[in-house]
């Protein structure tokens, strides 16, 4: 008789016996009812047999967050900024393999989708594929493991070790109360961006793309201006056709764009930024700027707020993307005080604070993390604090529903 462990929300040591495959079972353990169907598949990637456990578990659900971008274009400042946020550090698992790419935090965890590579770095040179190629991914797997720990079931998750470019024994990833998929490809499958709460873009301009990793690889690993080209075109045709157009289904995208305060500059250093936020999204409210859908333009520039050249300038309005009614909050120019950023804070309406500063707070607590002085470090902590806000009222409303149903 195999047994096989089974997790639901509230505890994550029950176990269940497995006798016949494909029948349905039910087991109690601290007065909660589990459901499971049991089958045996072949692993893919080991080759042995092993039991796949389907449930419902418990009465509440993991609420789960996707981060899509192109390498190199800051989601793992994102990351920590939204698990600050949150309460407590991102730490790899403890006691696992050193070179796991998941997070762990008191709330939180963080999946790198790089892990469902279903080539290593060797078999996608042999097939000429790179990694942003959906060939290179297991999205199958995706899906399952996602959907299992969003219901409350633990799955033992694939590693994709970076140092080594090969693929990892797998470690045990609990239901946690959210869960971060982050990396190229969380929008892509229909079915893994049907199981998303909510969604997140990072949209970095070519030019600005470009021109930070000039500055890393020229100054930080001594590669010549010549092969940094080479390297961005390289991927550009796989990017252009399967990361970049996942922006379109996300609910917030975060656009790094060269500033316009700046005749013709090109050093990517003072940047413009845009929130760009879909209306109509269930638990989200777009952050605005003085009045709720009007056009606004603003130099905040003057007693209260410090401005070297080339200054500040915010900008905010209804628009369109992709079909989409959204409202976009822009941000040019750089602050040269992070304790001034109050007064513009003050301006700023929906932001989903906890008490009065609160985004002021955030980015003096993570002065040093890349961004802070500009639209990218002020967005990403809005676009946290929102989050938050997003996973108190769905844990609210599944609270409700049962209080409800049993008054009716």
């Amino acid at each position: 008789m195999a047994v096989c462990p089974v997790y639901t929300t509230q505890s994550l040591n029950s176990t269940c016996s497995i006798s016949t495959p494909s029948k349905t079972h039910f087991s109690s353990h601290h007065n909660h009812l589990v459901f499971y169907r049991t089958s045996k598949r072949t692993s893919k990637r080991g080759g042995s047999s092993s039991c796949v456990i389907t449930c419902s578990a418990g009465d509440s659900q993991t609420v789960v967050i996707g981060l899509a971008a192109d390498s190199g274009c800051g989601k793992s400042t994102f990351m920590r900024r939204l698990t600050s946020v949150f309460g407590g550090a991102a730490e790899p698992p403890k006691g696992g393999n050193p070179d796991s790419n998941t997070l762990i935090s008191d709330m939180t965890t963080v999946i790198c989708l790089d892990d469902y590579h279903s080539l290593d770095r060797t078999g996608r040179k042999e097939k000429g594929v790179t990694a942003l190629d959906p060939r290179a991914n297991d999205f199958d797997l995706m899906y399952e493991q996602v959907k299992a720990i969003k219901s409350g079931i633990a799955v033992d998750k694939p590693i994709y070790n970076h140092v080594t470019g090969l693929l990892d024994p797998p470690e045990l990833i609990k239901p946690p109360k959210i869960l971060v998929i982050e990396g190229l490809h969380p929008m892509f499958d229909e079915r893994v961006r049907d199981l998303l709460d909510f969604s997140i873009y990072l949209d970095i301009s070519n030019e600005v793309k470009f021109a930070w990793k000039i500055q890393r690889d020229m100054a930080e690993r001594g590669h010549s201006l010549e092969s940094i080209k080479a390297s961005i075109e390289a991927r550009k045709p796989d990017f252009d056709a399967f990361i970049d157009p996942q922006k379109q289904y996300a609910d917030a995208v975060i656009e790094v764009l060269p500033t316009q305060l700046i005749p013709d500059d090109n050093e990517g250093k003072v940047l413009r930024v845009r929130l760009i936020m879909k209306e109509g999204v269930e638990h989200f409210s777009p952050v605005y700027l003085f009045d709720e859908g009007s056009t606004i333009s603003w130099i905040p520039c003057g007693r209260k707020l410090t401005c070297s050249y080339p200054g500040i300038k915010f900008s905010y309005g209804p628009d369109t993307y992709f079909g989409h009614e959204v409202s976009v909050l822009e941000m040019d120019g750089q602050f040269d005080r992070l304790d001034e950023l109050i007064y513009v804070e003050s301006h700023l309406s929906n932001l989903s604070t906890k008490f009065y500063g609160e985004v002021t707070q955030q980015m003096l607590k993570h002065a040093d993390f890349p961004g802070s002085n500009n639209g990218t470090g002020l967005f990403q902590t809005i676009v946290g604090l929102k989050i938050r806000d997003l996973y108190e009222q769905i844990t609210a409303s599944k609270t409700a529903a049962p209080l409800q149903a049993t008054k009716a």
